[in-house]
């Protein structure tokens, strides 16, 4: 069947947030253990709301007071350390205008997620936005994804998910959607590539998203 409808993640697969949150994770563990922790720890954390992750790392401390450690730091620099990956403009401008519907899904909050959209002029392009606080269960539970769905009156096998990491795999196979991986990537191995949760569909560059489509 051909795709009418596409939804993309924010952090990692639209925006290049990688680096902000990296040094957010960083100030973070310096701030509460005295020390950095390794990169490959964090990227673990990659497509999780902040509260599970926190809760997973910082479980001896106060939930909410581990979240604004990390959130003083990621405000105060998120606007400056953000970009749009390549192609991911032109290719959002063209699946409008070639009449697909199009929708964003994403783990972060609602303020930083309009912040960033507002930043490059992206918000237009998108038909709705589902954050974190829109669904009570998250990624890669498939509710956020069925909700855009629901949102745009679509159905899942006409749809495809974009993300950077498993959970949008995962969210995607168990919503009924083709999921899409990006090939730039920071926090999917080798192995899960090609694993037996693999995603649907690999591409290396945005425009790419069209020979997927049909």
């Amino acid at each position: 069947m051909k795709k009418t409808t596409v939804i993309f993640d924010f952090d990692g697969t639209i925006m290049n947030t990688n680096e902000v949150i990296i040094r957010s994770w960083q100030h973070a563990f310096r701030t509460i253990e005295g020390k950095e922790r390794p990169l490959e720890g964090i990227l673990k954390s990659f497509g999780e709301p902040l509260d599970v992750s926190m809760a997973r790392l910082f479980p001896n401390m106060p939930l909410e007071d581990a979240i604004e450690v990390y959130r003083s730091y990621h405000r105060d620099n998120f606007g400056e350390a953000i970009s749009v990956f390549p192609g991911m403009r032109e290719l959002l401008e063209s699946l409008k205008g070639d009449g697909y519907a199009v929708a964003l899904v994403t783990s972060r909050l609602r303020d930083t997620t309009w912040q960033g959209l507002d930043k490059y002029g992206l918000a237009p392009f998108f038909d709705t936005v589902v954050t974190c606080e829109d669904t009570a269960a998250h990624k890669p539970d498939p509710a956020p994804l069925l909700k855009a769905l629901a949102n745009m009156g679509r159905a899942p096998e006409e749809a495809v998910m974009v993300g950077d990491t498993m959970a949008d795999v995962r969210s995607a196979r168990r919503g009924g959607v083709a999921s899409v991986l990006v090939g730039w990537a920071a926090a999917v191995t080798e192995e899960e590539k090609s694993g037996p949760e693999a995603p649907d569909f690999i591409i290396d560059k945005a425009e790419d998203l069209y020979g997927v489509l049909g």
